[in-house]
């Protein structure tokens, strides 16, 4: 009988080897590979640690260089989300089209029947209906499925998450005990492409653009101040704002067209629903009815309690039982029944009833 055989996505870290070591215990003929995505400072020391490693695993290695697909999906949706006024979470469309896209098609080209990552999260079959289902990891303060909640049927039939029973310090034992010079290598924090956060700084090199200054509105539209550009602004933003009113004041909203950020107290920063698209289901085919879940609107937000209405066109509505801050449209929302994930979609709008 054949073994089967999985493609790992190798990023370096000890997460992905960890998640290679785990497979070929379990069995699987492993081949491990990188990505060249974006070439940035300490790219290819990554590429030599993961080499490395599947070197000490005595497993093939490949690098594939997928960065005009990571171009066009990745960087230029996170530009343009940024010059119509939204807060683009790269991570998430990166995994849908590139980890789990070019690589899955490169590893059924390769003729694995798996690909593989070192994402803290578990996927199970529902023995009823046949879906496949995301759920949380065990290591409940890495669990990752808020940057994953948009990966298809086909997509997770397809993926195996070896860490997701595993805590971050038990992964990172078993690289110490397996002789891997990565075992307490820091976790990577930023957007890959975008290492030292200055995310405007990136879109006028990128671009060859300069974003013009415009002008701060108070709740009431008056002019109090100018601004370095819409883009460098996000809603609930207080930190930089470069103006001083007698009391704290927050970004309210961006009108990218007039190139004007409304700021305006805390409180002006609150709503109790909003509306989404781009939906993907994954416990459902589709939403029909109105459905109770616990919702999150940023990864590291606590799940609030809400319900989400099917709307036209493919849209959602969700009514949040308290009201959130800074609901942010490019974010992405995501729904859960219990420890499941039941689908998500970014963020349209936010709105009060």
């Amino acid at each position: 009988m054949l073994r089967s055989s999985v493609l790992i996505g190798m990023s370096g870290g000890v997460d992905s080897s960890v998640a290679a070591l785990l497979l070929q215990q379990s069995g699987y003929d492993c081949i491990g590979c990188t990505m060249r995505l974006y070439c940035v400072p300490g790219s290819a020391d990554s590429v030599r640690d993961a080499e490395a490693v599947a070197g000490k695993m005595n497993i093939p290695f490949h690098v594939f260089d997928f960065q005009k697909e990571f171009h066009e999906q990745v960087i230029g949706d996170f530009i343009r989300c940024y010059e119509s006024g939204q807060t683009p979470n790269p991570c998430i469309r990166c995994n849908r089209h590139l980890k789990f896209g070019v690589m899955l098609d490169k590893a059924l080209e390769l003729g694995c029947t798996h690909i593989a990552t070192g994402h803290y999260a578990q996927i199970r079959q529902n023995p009823d209906s046949g879906r496949y289902l995301l759920w949380k990891a065990a290591d409940r303060s890495k669990d990752q499925t808020y940057f994953l909640y948009n990966l298809t049927q086909h997509q997770l039939r397809h993926t195996l998450f070896p860490l997701g029973k595993l805590t971050k310090e038990e992964a990172r034992i078993l690289a110490e005990q397996s002789g891997f010079l990565n075992a307490r290598k820091r976790d990577s924090q930023d957007i890959c492409f975008v290492p030292d956060g200055d995310y405007v700084r990136f879109m006028e090199d990128y671009t060859g653009k300069t974003y013009p200054q415009g002008t701060y509105l108070d709740l009431s539209g008056k002019a109090v101040g100018t601004h370095q550009g819409a883009v460098c602004y996000t809603l609930g933003q207080r930190k930089g704002l470069g103006i001083a009113l007698g009391a704290p004041v927050y970004v309210c909203a961006k009108d990218m067209k007039n190139n004007t950020v409304t700021v305006g107290p805390n409180e002006a920063l609150f709503h109790n629903a909003l509306r989404a698209g781009d939906m993907n289901w994954i416990s459902v085919s589709a939403l029909t009815h109105p459905l109770q879940v616990t919702a999150k609107i940023r990864h590291s937000q606590h799940e609030q309690s809400a319900t989400v209405y099917p709307e036209e066109n493919g849209l959602v509505r969700v009514v949040f039982d308290a009201a959130q801050r800074a609901i942010t449209p490019g974010q992405a929302v995501v729904f859960y029944d219990g420890d499941m994930v039941v689908g998500g979609g970014t963020i349209r709008e936010a709105f009060t009833i």
